[in-house]
């Protein structure tokens, strides 16, 4: 855990000092193709004239700001979702955990090219919104967090049912409290662990999927950088200059790696069962 957790600090220091040390990620330098490492670039610069390591950072900027919003808006879904099924059971419990198993049925890769193939601008979004870095993480973001909610919410319902049939819960319904209320004050804190847990370990599956979309063409999109886009550029010059794909690459890894690393540890300290040294 520790060791992730200094990947993931290394990471966000070095994206916030970028823009006061290095240059314009997105400025075109057609006289400076493809140069290898030095001071002035010190990752060298790719096809198209512009600093690998200035893009390398805007990339994770990118790729850590769809994964974080994805990950609150599938974990909010999946709670709400998981609470209301355990909580009253029956046929509530019975149509929401087979909507569910449908979406986990859904094959994910496919439904997200789907999804995201289709052109906001014939939806009427105006052009300036289009082109801005804020609305390409949000359409990403939403688009894997609608069908990315299906595990938390199923470790909520396991949970709820746990929860609901203990006697401080009996209690607060005795006293005449609301379901929203016992849901919310009573059952939810004792399920928040799992949900925290659930929440950390999916950043670095949904680093990946951004990064899948972004290498079809169908993620973030040119001039923004974002890992993925940036491996589909480096593909037509790999041979003539490997490290425009090495870099990019080593960053997703290590990435997904920290977050994993974080998550296990995450797991083994809320996990009850633990037996303390």
């Amino acid at each position: 855990m520790r060791a992730g957790a200094l990947i993931l600090v290394f990471l966000l220091a070095a994206m916030l000092l970028a823009p006061l040390t290095l240059p314009d990620p997105e400025a075109l330098d057609l006289m400076a193709r493809l140069e290898p490492l030095s001071l002035a670039h010190p990752l060298g610069t790719d096809e198209l004239g512009r600093d690998i390591a200035a893009r390398l950072l805007q990339g994770g900027r990118v790729s850590l700001g769809v994964a974080a919003i994805t990950a609150i808006l599938a974990g909010l879904i999946g709670t709400c979702i998981g609470l209301v099924a355990g909580y009253h059971g029956g046929w509530t419990d019975s149509v929401l955990m087979r909507l569910t198993d449908g979406v986990m049925a859904l094959p994910l890769l496919p439904l997200l090219i789907v999804l995201a193939a289709a052109d906001p601008a014939k939806l009427g979004v105006p052009p300036e919104i289009l082109d801005s870095e804020g609305f390409a993480i949000a359409r990403l973001a939403v688009i894997i967090g609608c069908v990315g909610w299906t595990g938390v919410a199923r470790l909520v319902r396991a949970g709820t049912l746990s929860v609901r049939s203990r006697d401080f819960v009996r209690a607060a319904l005795a006293l005449g409290a609301s379901p929203g209320r016992i849901m919310l004050r009573h059952i939810l804190p004792n399920v928040a662990s799992p949900i925290i847990v659930a929440t950390t370990l999916s950043v670095g599956n949904i680093i990946l999927i951004e990064s899948a979309l972004s290498f079809l063409g169908l993620g973030i999109r040119p001039p923004l950088a974002s890992w993925g886009n940036m491996l589909t550029g480096a593909m037509d010059v790999v041979w003539n200059s490997p490290s425009l794909a090495f870099w990019p690459g080593l960053a997703i890894f290590l990435t997904v790696l920290a977050f994993n690393l974080v998550g296990d540890g995450m797991q083994k300290r809320f996990d009850p069962k633990r037996v303390s040294d």
